[in-house]
């Protein structure tokens, strides 16, 4: 393969920024831009966003690369997203709401109440989202009791990507993968699930029409092919979500073979033939192309418990202090000295999918120093996505190697940490393109310009390969089922603390 059929954008829209990348069919880069935007926090527990905003990133950024091209043929577009986003329009496309992320927590007590009733496994395990504040089912049951003329007065209900691709294309679709992380889509027919509607009080009229990711839209107006610098007409590939795209776009297609992404959060994820959720719904499962869907679990906190220890332990390291503080966890041994950390800084998502949990250290002593309070948070966060491991096993999928990537890849000792805690081989690849890459991917396959996005395996270079050390890897292994079982033992303490909240003074108090 080569560069002769042009090149695919991927167009990743992401929570803080949105980066396009242009790939020829060889995979490699020809261009690139990135543009940031704020994640707003108006009241407790919002984290929303201005859509035209993220819409102008969007525009400026596809604008930026074609620039860059000087006249490169541009095959096509092709769209990654952020998932759980929702957005509330008037009858003529413009904005109700504010875009409300995954990061928005304000639907916890509906979300706790689903719970208390007996209703959300069954929910999770139809649609495979979990019942969690970031699904927007849950924001549009919260919206609902909480300004109820808002929610009655939206004539549509969609996410960041479909509001961007209605504007460009004039389009009212959703792709599966996108659709399926709503808690509104039933794996099983890949269409609305009319349960879940009921309970957002919505019609299947109020939202996209379900569509594989591979559509291709060829109604990218005048206007906006003239104002992105493109050919009237040029191919819009509807895509996919930011997660299994990543998958794809580190290579992680095969079965066995799962990927993991640790930046300010983290995730693990595998792809699988048919659905599955295990028994006690600890992981997701989204759908993503005919005959695979994605199954796996995310974490709020990854990296951001680096920059928390940054600020609460080492302030004069500065700002940017990750690579020191790694260093210093070194100097601690595997156990912490019998130090355990919870780091649920920002509540929880998997496995326990729950904003309830705070963060704890357990075994304190006056033995302990910074080194042992620092390596016990990595090592949390690394317990943590072996609990998601532990999850997926439970639904029945074996996961042999991973292909890691994110931020946390650039410090050699968090590296073997992570292959020590989890106990199997992890693979770093040299690209760090991922959800962008993986949409450019799905785009070449879906404009017949690649056989199949199988080849993405074959297409991403292995950086390097770490094994497990046996002796810490069999220490993490004894004291992984210590670590999962506080959540449990702590959960009365974390209600309480909740219940609590309002009398207890200070900004570290607010849940």
């Amino acid at each position: 393969m080569n560069g002769s059929d042009g090149v695919v954008l991927g167009v990743d829209i992401g929570t803080t920024a949105t980066k396009v990348v242009a790939f020829d069919t060889s995979g490699t880069p020809r261009a690139s831009a990135s543009t940031d935007y704020p994640l707003r926090q108006p009241e407790p527990g919002a984290a929303v966003q201005d859509p035209h905003e993220v819409a102008a990133a969007v525009r400026g950024g596809v604008r930026a690369v074609v620039r860059q091209l000087d006249g490169v043929r541009v095959a096509g577009l092709s769209f990654s997203a952020a998932m759980h986003s929702l957005l509330g329009l008037d009858g003529g496309g413009n904005p109700l709401t504010p875009l409300i992320t995954w990061a928005d927590t304000r639907a916890s007590a509906q979300a706790d109440r689903l719970h208390d009733e007996g209703r959300a496994l069954d929910l999770h395990k139809r649609t495979g989202t979990p019942v969690h504040p970031m699904s927007p089912l849950i924001k549009l049951v919260w919206l609902r009791e909480r300004d109820p003329e808002l929610h009655a007065r939206a004539v549509r209900w969609v996410g960041i990507k479909e509001f961007v691709l209605g504007r460009w294309c004039g389009s009212d679709v959703v792709d599966h993968s996108i659709a399926s992380a709503t808690g509104m889509l039933a794996l099983d027919t890949l269409d609305w699930d009319p349960d879940a509607l009921d309970l957002a009080e919505v019609t299947r009229d109020q939202l996209p029409e379900p569509v594989p990711v591979t559509t291709v839209l060829r109604t990218l107006s005048r206007d906006a092919a003239a104002d992105l610098g493109l050919p009237e007409g040029t191919p819009v590939v509807v895509g996919a979500s930011d997660g299994p795209l990543a998958n794809l776009g580190i290579g992680a297609v095969d079965p066995g073979q799962a990927a993991c992404s640790i930046g300010t959060s983290a995730a693990l994820r595998v792809m699988v033939e048919k659905p599955a959720v295990d028994e006690h719904g600890g992981v997701f499962c989204y759908a993503f192309v005919p005959g695979r869907y994605v199954v796996g679990g995310a974490l709020n906190n990854g990296g951001v418990v680096l920059y928390w220890l940054g600020d609460a332990l080492a302030p004069e390291l500065g700002k940017d202090s990750e690579g020191e503080l790694a260093e210093l966890a070194s100097k601690a041994p595997p156990g912490s000295a019998g130090l355990l950390m919870l780091p649920y800084l920002l509540g929880e998502r998997a496995p326990h999918w729950s904003s309830l949990p705070r963060g704890a250290y357990v075994g304190l002593t006056r033995a302990h120093r910074r080194e042992h309070l620092t390596r016990a948070a990595l090592e949390g966060v690394c317990l943590q996505l072996s609990l998601v491991l532990g999850s997926m096993d439970a639904a029945g999928i074996e996961v042999r190697q991973l292909r890691a990537t994110g931020g946390f890849a650039r410090s050699p000792f968090w590296r073997q940490l992570l292959a020590d805690v989890l106990g199997i081989p992890v693979n770093f690849a040299k690209s760090r393109e991922g959800s962008a890459f993986g949409a450019a991917l799905l785009g070449m396959e879906a404009l017949g310009l690649v056989g199949s996005i199988d080849l993405a395996a074959d297409l991403v270079e292995i950086e390097s390969t770490l094994d497990p050390d046996p002796r810490p890897a069999e220490l993490y292994r004894q004291l992984r089922p210590l670590f999962g079982n506080l959540f449990d033992q702590l959960t009365p303490t974390f209600r309480e603390l909740r219940r609590l909240a309002p009398l207890l003074s200070g900004d570290a108090s607010a849940g």
